[in-house]
């Protein structure tokens, strides 16, 4: 017999429809596991419980024939991303008291798709670092080992759904920032195509880099939210890839994406580092799960190397200077001023000329990999990074730094558009998890999701939870536990 919190996304709401749970009764059970373990790993900066019983009994109330895969599903909304009524802080001090009027587009489709946020995840100040370690909440720490961080920008969403306080989560990916969480964590992380999901109703698009997306214990439930954020909305500046028949959870569950040819390549494209022996072997396991179903795996090189490292360094400066409360700058954490300040240096001229020469590079990479369906690599360069550990010289630069050695990977998807997924194939010694990145060509979700799921099946499954797991007591709802069913 499984607690509530064991069942996946797709299954809590198979419950619901099957009349054994209700919304209410689900939400209930993980606000009690919110208030017990939330400020342990570090997953929420504010949590609305009264606001969740209230959605929790209008979704109870919905027709049958009304709802669809996830309603129902207790979930998070990452504190970048605006929502009406609730503090949305951006993981700064200098928005402490800050309250949006109005939703982001996907916190409006995850509402109308009778999900129920629990709250808002804690993230990176600015969605600025791969670390979540603010002044506004308790720092994002790894549900496998505290002594870890959880990683960022979306850390508090990977904690929450790594220690059974959500199932599924809502985050958004501008170099990493879905699938770096996701691999230190054990979860799955997918940064959709550019254009796919909105990043409405403000915002200037930031040259395309950062995407909403959802993150998931597997990859059918990721693709079930996916299905939720992914509607298309006027005024998008970019052109959204059509949906498969079926849906992005049509795509997972046929886990049937023909015979791929796939290119491997372990060398850092953003720095010249070693890469820790564990990520390598991952990328060797999944080499050999994808050949034992049937696909080619060749050697090919990087896209791109450590050279375009300075262009995408020019644009991620730029990238910081959004707009904060006059008189606010003084309440900005050291790496995020000293990002801002490099920001502030650079002119429009030498914007404008790096974007294109950051085009033309990309241009040359994907020419480079043209043969192949599907790229695998690491996710990141070492397995896990102690909390703490990226800004504890003091340095901004070197904090900074550290962050581009660590993850040398994830960004370079973000400049192409391309989708991709962290999937936690590996495990270390100590038995902490370990990603590796899977990525398709541009507009072929699809196919890169139906490979997700072909490579979970093979795997034997990654749902897999830490001993926080079951740091909470039993809260059965009906006295005597709930059945896994098939998602």
């Amino acid at each position: 017999m499984a607690e509530p919190h064991d069942l996946t996304a797709l299954e809590q709401a198979a419950a619901i429809a099957r009349g054994e749970l209700s919304s209410v009764e689900l939400v209930e059970h993980h606000l009690t596991r919110v208030d017990a373990l939330g400020d342990t790993v570090g997953a929420f900066v504010t949590v609305t419980g009264e606001r969740a019983r209230v959605a929790a009994r209008a979704a109870d109330a919905v027709p049958a024939d009304e709802r669809g895969p996830l309603h129902g599903v207790p979930t998070a909304i990452k504190d970048l991303t605006l929502t009406a009524g609730v503090r949305t802080t951006f993981g700064s001090a200098a928005f402490a008291d800050f309250v949006p009027p109005v939703d982001a587009d996907v916190v409006r489709f995850m509402a109308e798709a009778g999900l129920v946020s629990l709250g808002k995840t804690t993230t990176s100040e600015l969605g600025c670092s791969l670390y979540s370690e603010g002044l506004v909440a308790p720092p994002a720490r790894n549900p496998w080992d505290l002594a870890y961080t959880a990683g960022g920008s979306s850390g508090g969403a990977a904690a929450a759904v790594a220690a059974g306080l959500v199932p599924v989560a809502q985050g958004s990916d501008g170099g990493g920032s879905l699938r770096i969480p996701a691999s230190l964590c054990g979860l799955v992380g997918y940064k959709p195509s550019r254009g796919l999901v909105s990043g409405g109703p403000v915002g200037s698009g930031a040259f395309g880099l950062p995407t909403n997306g959802p993150i998931g214990r597997t990859v059918a439930d990721a693709a079930a939210l996916l299905d939720v954020l992914a509607r298309p909305v006027p005024g998008e500046p970019y052109l959204a890839p059509t949906p498969p028949s079926g849906g992005w959870l049509g795509a997972a569950r046929s886990a049937d994406p023909g015979r791929l040819r796939v290119g491997r390549f372990t060398a850092p494209m953003l720095a010249d580092e070693p890469v820790h022996p564990d990520c390598l072997a991952a990328v060797d396991r999944a080499a050999a799960l994808l050949t034992a179903a049937g696909h080619e795996v060749v050697d090919v090189p990087a896209p791109l190397g450590p050279a375009v490292w300075p262009l995408f360094e020019i644009v991620w400066y730029v990238l910081a200077l959004a707009p904060v409360p006059r008189g606010r700058e003084s309440a900005l954490l050291p790496l995020t001023r000293h990002l801002r300040a490099r920001g502030a240096e650079i002119s429009a001229g030498t914007l404008t000329a790096t974007l294109g020469e950051l085009q033309a590079q990309v241009r040359l990479g994907v020419r480079r990999t043209a043969g192949c369906d599907l790229l695998l690599c690491p996710t990141l360069a070492a397995p896990q990074a102690p909390l703490g550990w990226f800004a504890e010289g003091g340095d901004p630069a070197e904090d900074f730094d550290r962050q581009r050695r660590f993850s040398p990977y994830c960004a370079v998807f973000n400049v192409t558009g391309d989708p991709s997924v962290s999937l936690p194939v590996g495990v270390t010694a100590e038995g902490l998890p370990v990603g590796v990145l899977l990525t398709g060509r541009y507009g072929d979700d699809a196919r890169l999701i139906a490979t997700a799921a072909q490579l979970e099946h093979s795997s034997g499954g990654w749902d897999r939870h830490p001993a926080i797991w079951r740091a909470v007591g039993s809260a059965n709802v009906n006295g005597s536990g709930v059945g896994r069913s098939a998602p």
